[in-house]
């Protein structure tokens, strides 16, 4: 029955009931459900569906064939996990869903797929007739690989892990780059099969790019020193004549802030490396 599972095959109507028809194929029965098909099946004619083995533990046959089979790719999207077992994917059976083993999955549970993650697998069946979701390998995703645009650089974008590994994360991006996440540039690892939000820090010429998903500069600074970098932004020369030297007072007419705030913030915004301090004056880094 091995080679019959999980495949898009042919059988032969049989019998039926008032719920299901009964299909044979190569000596096995599989249910066919009723409410599948727009028009009544003869005895004897013949039905092409794909096979599985329903949560009842039964044989059955649906016309409803999903993308993902034997040697057939798709994003399957994690509904469930058990501890000991794996995680369970929705592949678009109606009462079935298949287990990705934890044979395939992080030694560290916390990097797990959760619910609503994705997977890229297809399927395969053991000696015991099980169907199991399998991991794509890296063949997989650099053949499904397309090559990044040229105008990346800083560009945000969406992308979801596939391989975690000490030297970093690999992701495919929504536009189906290859992504590679360092450590150096995460705040968190993510976890297997989840989608993060990420800037482009690096094109790199075999097509993929490098990503971070740690704010920018000015995202991680206080109220205080966004305010004193839009004003520098808003003036024509990208310059104010304000320093750490600046009288408290002309700093709180300007500002609206203690010298003591003005100065944290400016010491914030030349340590990101945001802006420089010359000649009584700071402005924007070049």
């Amino acid at each position: 029955m091995n080679n019959i599972i999980a495949q898009v095959v042919t059988g032969k109507v049989i019998d039926e009931n008032d719920k299901d028809y009964y299909v044979q194929i190569e000596g096995e029965t599989f249910l066919l459900d009723k409410t599948e098909l727009k028009k009544p099946l003869r005895i004897g004619a013949s039905f092409t569906g794909f096979t599985y083995e329903n949560e009842q533990h039964k044989m059955q046959i649906t016309r409803n064939i999903p993308d993902i089979r034997r040697d057939h790719y798709g994003f399957a999207t994690v509904v469930k996990e058990k501890f000991g077992l794996g995680v369970f994917v929705d592949i678009g059976l109606p009462n079935k869903d298949v287990v990705v083993s934890i044979d395939e999955l992080p030694t560290v549970r916390s990097l797990w797929p959760q619910d609503g993650d994705q997977l890229l697998i297809d399927l395969t069946v053991d000696n015991k007739n099980r169907i199991w979701g399998h991991l794509a390998d890296e063949e997989i995703f650099a053949a499904i690989a397309k090559p990044a645009k040229d105008d990346l650089q800083n560009k945000n974008l969406k992308a979801r892990a596939y391989r975690l590994k000490i030297s970093g994360t690999r992701l495919l991006t929504e536009d189906y780059n290859l992504a590679f996440l360092h450590p150096d540039e995460r705040l968190m690892e993510p976890r297997l099969g989840q989608e993060v939000e990420a800037r482009v820090i690096g094109m790199l010429r075999d097509g993929s790019v490098n990503i971070s998903t740690k704010p920018r500069a000015y995202q991680e600074i206080g109220e205080d020193a966004q305010m004193i970098l839009a004003a520098i932004e808003h003036t024509d020369d990208k310059q104010l004549a304000f320093s750490d030297k600046s009288t408290p007072d002309s700093i709180k007419d300007y500002f609206g802030i203690s010298k003591g705030a003005f100065k944290r913030a400016l010491g914030h915004l030349l340590k990101e490396n945001l802006i420089e301090q010359a000649d009584g004056h700071i402005s924007l880094k070049k």
